[in-house]
């Protein structure tokens, strides 16, 4: 079973190549005011070095509470606590605060290229691209503008769009590795691996630490069915970033179809242990451990899964058949009945709820199931053989010698796949 490699975009860790972070603001009204917050308040917020996100935030947060602030800093104040608040994936703070940067300042581009951005990454698109047009009206020459609108129009299933506006934020700026990586993925969507390939190389020319970008030209070396640069980008990923959860998801994908089981099964517990919510990889590794016929191994993946996803039907009928291996073929019923909810008339779950009425004993209902399976799919190994099965013990001989002849010639090895589910 082969799942997808992933393909990242920006990265979580791309707040300073998305946001536009400008403390410099276009000339707002002054107004007369008591005296201003203290310098070291000020230095905080502002600069903010050496310091923690919350001690930022805080900082700002009494700027904007000071009577005495002015103008100019109450919205440097907005600006940088909302992109603070959008690091922390508060975004409906940090849109808050861009709000109010605005209506301090409605010339301001920062405002809306962050809160553009702010609104793609709760999914409200058309309101995203709305802001950062407004920010090129603005200022036309804010690479962060063209760069962002990209992102959303990318996002939106349009590369042509993201495309001209990379280019512009390009010609604008020609030295953010950032700009090269996104448009990179853009071509890459297009299916132009060359120019793809090209941006890739470019960006890693420009940031030879960017993990990201030989993150995704990995993705194009697999896609154009080249697995050896491949791994080496995953490794130099890696190595660059041992954090990097997703590259080790796709490491071990590459490992699992090399036949390197055993270092991929340890890539997918890397993987797992940085990002436990990662349902794919649970679920790919417990078909690892299925095929090893560890099920209770496969048992606790498929668990996972299906608590991250219920709705997942593949994991469902892996469990149903997990249980069934593991002589409990009462809730394996459940999990099959779950997943043919999901996925009609599925003939690997069919023939795994064929394998349960088997253990059961209960004949008949287990050929009707491998029968239903047949039907959908007549190359289904574990319907031919468990047919065969059930026939033999309701005293079909010749039937059953058919069938279980048929299944060993879909699949040789069939029958010790049975004997370890406790059929023979």
């Amino acid at each position: 079973m082969t799942t997808n490699l992933k393909w990242t975009r920006i990265g979580l860790g791309a707040a300073s190549g998305v946001l536009c972070l400008v403390t410099i603001l276009t000339t707002v009204p002054a107004f007369a005011r008591p005296p201003a917050p203290p310098e070291a308040v000020r230095t905080l917020c502002f600069v903010g070095r050496k310091t923690t996100i919350e001690k930022q935030i805080a900082a700002c947060s009494a700027i904007i509470a000071t009577e005495g602030a002015r103008t100019r800093d109450r919205a440097g104040a907005y600006l940088i606590r909302g992109a603070d608040y959008l690091t922390r994936n508060a975004i409906d703070q940090a849109i808050d605060d861009f709000n109010e940067l605005i209506k301090i300042d409605p010339g301001s581009s920062a405002g809306f290229v962050n809160r553009g951005e702010a609104l793609r990454r709760k999914g409200e698109l058309d309101l995203a691209i709305a802001d950062f047009d407004r920010a090129i009206a603005i200022k036309r020459t804010s690479p962060s503008a063209w760069f962002n609108r990209g992102i959303a129009q990318s996002d939106k299933g349009d590369p042509d769009r993201a495309i001209a506006d990379y280019n512009q934020a390009i010609r604008l700026n020609s030295r953010d590795s950032w700009y090269f990586n996104n448009r990179g993925n853009s071509y890459g969507d297009k299916g132009d691996f060359e120019r793809a390939l090209a941006d890739f190389n470019r960006a890693i020319a420009l940031n030879p630490k960017f993990a990201l970008a030989y993150f995704n030209r990995s993705n194009l070396w697999r896609r154009k069915g080249e697995p050896t640069p491949a791994f080496d980008d995953l490794n130099s990923a890696i190595r660059l970033d041992p954090n990097y959860a997703d590259a080790y998801s796709n490491r071990a994908r590459l490992l699992r179809d090399a036949g390197k089981i055993d270092l991929a099964l340890a890539d997918f517990d890397q993987s797992l242990r940085l990002d436990a919510s990662n349902y794919r990889d649970a679920y790919s590794r417990g078909n690892i451990h299925f095929d090893r016929y560890d099920y209770a191994r496969a048992l606790s993946d498929y668990d996972q899964t299906i608590r991250l996803r219920p709705d997942h039907a593949d994991a469902l009928n892996m469990r149903c058949l997990t249980r069934a291996a593991l002589g409990r073929p009462r809730e394996g019923l459940i999990d099959c009945d779950a997943s043919l909810a999901l996925k009609a008339d599925d003939a690997y779950t069919l023939a795994s709820r064929g394998l349960c009425y088997l253990k059961l004993g209960e004949f008949d209902s287990a050929i009707e199931d491998f029968t239903a399976a047949l039907k959908t799919n007549p190359k289904v190994a574990n319907a031919l053989y468990g047919r065969g099965l059930a026939k033999r013990k309701t005293g079909d001989e010749s039937g059953a010698d058919s069938d279980l002849a048929a299944a060993r010639g879909v699949y040789a090895g069939i029958a010790t796949e049975f004997w370890h589910y406790g059929i023979e």
